[in-house]
């Protein structure tokens, strides 16, 4: 049994390498003329893709917030995801921009979050957003204060206005000069939209009990393709934290049904077409139930 777990770890993880290796990180800066930022060091495809912008990316984290308030910075929070088209046109347009770059390197503390790793803070933001401008959509753009209180969201925001609306030319240092002038009208803003929030979300009890385990691979099951592995219908994702969290309940309780959906889901990819049979690798999703077409 512990053969067969290993091996179910070295093949769910082949999901997870195929981002860059160093040699081809090498290869890609080659091509840049600057160096890379801090997103280098993360393991999520979309921070990585990020990695060679000239935008002094941080990751989600103590280091962002501590810096953004010792040099009494706004910041610049900007999240997406890998399969986003929209956030592959911004970053097109305004985050491989030198100038757009120089602006948030001179006046921003600039943080970009993956919202499949982190739905968490994705939820959130994308609430003020929702508050603020009655949509969302990504990629989810947030200006904060230096203690993390939003006052400015947006979506797609090319590198010049249009139709309008402000590009970030103008964007940018308009919001750094409003910081500078009047700091605290713009935390009252922010004040007013995070007590809105709270005004309108209900109260839980954050602590997470095994009975919430329980109820995770309750509501999975439901969701399992018996005949062809993963988790609901069409367009089917591999989802690894799912595969993870099912094989960490495996081995807590014993209960052979959750590593028999382990082995389905990745046998099933693993024949199908998602996965690359030439090059090796998993594409990202697929467009059918059965993993055939990608």
């Amino acid at each position: 049994m512990r053969l067969r777990i290993h091996k179910l770890f070295i093949l769910f993880f082949g999901i997870i390498l195929t981002v860059p290796t160093p040699i081809i990180h090498a290869a890609i800066e080659q091509t840049h003329k600057h160096p890379v930022n801090r997103l280098i060091n993360e393991k999520s495809p979309y921070l990585l893709q990020h990695a060679y912008n000239p935008v002094d990316w941080y990751p989600w984290g103590n280091e962002a917030f501590t810096k953004a308030r010792k040099e009494n910075k706004l910041i610049f929070l900007s999240i997406g995801y890998s399969t986003c088209h929209w956030c592959h046109v911004m970053e097109r347009e305004a985050f491989e921009d030198v100038e757009v770059a120089a602006l948030l390197n001179r006046d921003y503390i600039a943080i970009k979050v993956d919202r499949e790793e982190r739905p968490d803070i994705d939820k959130v933001y994308m609430e003020v957003c929702q508050r603020l401008t009655g949509s969302g959509g990504w990629p989810l753009n947030i200006i904060m204060t230096p203690d993390a209180v939003p006052f400015f969201a947006g979506t797609y925001i090319a590198k010049e206005g249009r139709f309008g609306r402000p590009g970030m030319m103008n964007l940018l240092p308009q919001a750094a000069q409003r910081w500078k002038e009047n700091p605290d009208h713009l935390r009252k803003t922010g004040q007013r939209i995070l007590a809105s929030l709270q005004r309108s979300t209900p109260q839980a009890n954050t602590m997470i009990t095994t009975g919430d385990f329980d109820k995770a691979v309750v509501e999975m099951s439901k969701r399992y393709d018996h005949d062809h592995g993963g988790f609901g219908m069409a367009p089917k994702f591999p989802r690894p934290h799912n595969l993870t969290f099912l094989m960490h309940r495996y081995r807590q309780t014993d209960n052979s049904n959750l590593l028999l959906m382990v082995e389905k889901t990745l046998q099933k990819m693993r024949y199908g077409g998602i996965y690359d049979h030439i090059g090796y690798g998993f594409h990202r999703y697929s467009t059918d139930a059965e993993w055939l077409l990608p």
